[in-house]
């Protein structure tokens, strides 16, 4: 069969690597790809937005299946206009994937269903936001309603900053028409936890817990930003504790969506607070998580393509998912300047010696990079992991004939490369991803260096 999957980022890069790995597919695609996913894929120069260029490419080159990994074009309505051309597509339709596209459609839909979350209210209009904040203690919470790409939340400390928020979303434009809704909503002191699930309207798989690391430094400090690392199996995650979420949470939604006449078909990512031991939703997500995928699909033994037929075709109740015993870290290096304005175009050194000390519990997803060739200004996609192989990536030069430019991957994003460490335990998985960290370097990187502290540290207060 053919496969495409759609986007460029580090959690279409995990999808990709693992889709390779099903002897079902023949061929693979990405639209448009990056400098990782190249070798495992075809890249396609087609924006993950162009909906019609994307139907046109799937039908001209008879694909079996299209993936969806980012969220803007399950929001734009391309699973409306495959199915309408009665083409294979994974993922929610446009009125089901609003859990993800408006906050306040969701938080209505919460409520509605008794699913816990937090107090909240949404707001078009500064006065009545600003009354609602008077009458609300700090910390508080301002979200951006519609997609900001993970950055349109500000925690707040204090009334003042609150205001500031709200002024700034509202009247200012921070997040353009993204913020042009507001949603206030009370904080909720706990530690979070991620529950991502695949559905096909009616049952509910849920993968294994993850907890992802959204602040960009040490300690949970400085700005929001899409996700600077991700660990799995999260200690938190008890089989009973996912067995309440499942029962509370996650069937519920799917469920309500479906009387609704939105039935939910992909894959359901709850952003939990678990607070006092009971989890609460602070977000839904329409598809899989960035970075949390690169920690979880290293763990699936099963074959994904498989269940993302199961999920299409609405038999997932007859799929058995299985996973390794494993642990795993995935730190993400970001550019300078993100989660803000980032500087581009910085080549990315040690590609080749991580290449060289690599082992299967080394693994590499690409998110923001390109491939330049040297004295050219033309930049592609290259690079990347091939079918089935743990973390093999391009190196300068490789692959090219004597007297050949060589190429060069340099950065094109603000979260460049996501490393995942895996191990029998976290203490493995963390100490393999970090030395992997250590190989390579680029301009300006940042890093965090305390992903999976907290695992370490809950899994030695239950004396683990």
């Amino acid at each position: 069969m053919k496969v495409l999957i759609v986007g460029g980022g580090g959690r279409e890069h995990a999808i990709a690597w693992k889709i390779a790995q099903s002897p079902q597919v023949q061929k693979l695609f990405c639209a448009p790809g990056n400098a990782g996913i190249a070798r495992v894929a075809e890249c396609i120069p087609v924006a993950a937005e162009d909906i019609s260029g994307l139907r046109a490419f799937v039908q001209e080159q008879h694909v079996t299946l299209t993936v969806v990994g980012p969220e803007a074009p399950l929001a734009a309505g391309i699973v409306d206009e495959f199915r309408k051309h009665r083409l294979l597509i994974f993922g929610p339709h446009k009125a089901a994937a609003r859990v993800e596209s408006s906050k306040a459609f969701s938080k209505e839909l919460m409520v509605r269903l008794r699913i816990p979350t937090a107090e909240a209210g949404s707001f078009t209009a500064l006065g009545p936001a600003l009354d609602y904040l008077e009458r609300r203690e700090a910390p508080i919470v301002i979200k951006a309603d519609g997609l900001a790409q993970g950055k349109g939340v500000v925690v707040a400390g204090s009334r003042v900053e609150a205001r500031e928020a709200a002024t700034a979303m509202l009247e200012g434009k921070a997040f353009g028409e993204a913020g042009a809704r507001i949603v206030i909503e009370e904080f909720l002191d706990g530690e979070e936890m991620t529950v991502m699930a695949f559905t096909d309207g009616k049952s509910v798989v849920p993968m294994l817990p993850a907890q992802d690391h959204k602040r960009l430094k040490n300690g949970d400090t400085g700005p929001n930003t899409g996700g600077m690392g991700a660990y799995a199996p999260a200690p938190l995650g008890t089989p009973q504790l996912i067995d309440q979420v499942r029962r509370t949470i996650l069937e519920p939604a799917v469920e309500g969506m479906a009387q609704l006449g939105s039935p939910f078909q992909g894959v359901l990512y709850a952003g939990l607070m678990v607070v006092a031991g009971q989890p609460k939703v602070l977000e839904f997500n329409a598809r899989m998580g960035d970075p949390e995928t690169q920690a979880v699909l290293p763990l699936l033994k099963s074959d994904l393509v498989d269940l993302l037929m199961a999920v299409v075709g609405h038999r997932l109740d007859q799929s058995a998912v299985q996973w390794h015993p494993h642990a795993a870290v995935c730190i993400v290096l970001a550019a300078e300047g993100y989660p803000g304005a980032v500087t581009k175009g910085a080549q990315i050194h040690g590609l080749d010696e991580t290449d060289q000390s690599s082992t299967d519990d080394l693994l590499l997803f690409h998110g923001g990079t390109e491939l330049q060739s040297a004295g050219s200004s033309e930049v592609g996609a290259g690079g990347g992991l091939p079918s089935g192989a743990p973390s093999r990536l391009v190196g300068a030069g490789e692959g090219l004939p004597s007297g050949a430019p060589s190429r060069l991957i340099v950065t094109a994003g603000g979260r460049v490369l996501g490393v995942t460490g895996m191990g029998k335990d976290f203490a493995a998985a963390r100490a393999r991803a970090y030395a992997g960290v250590k190989q390579i370097r680029f301009a300006g990187m940042q890093y965090r260096h305390d992903i999976g502290a907290r695992a370490m540290l809950h899994l030695k207060r239950n004396g683990i």
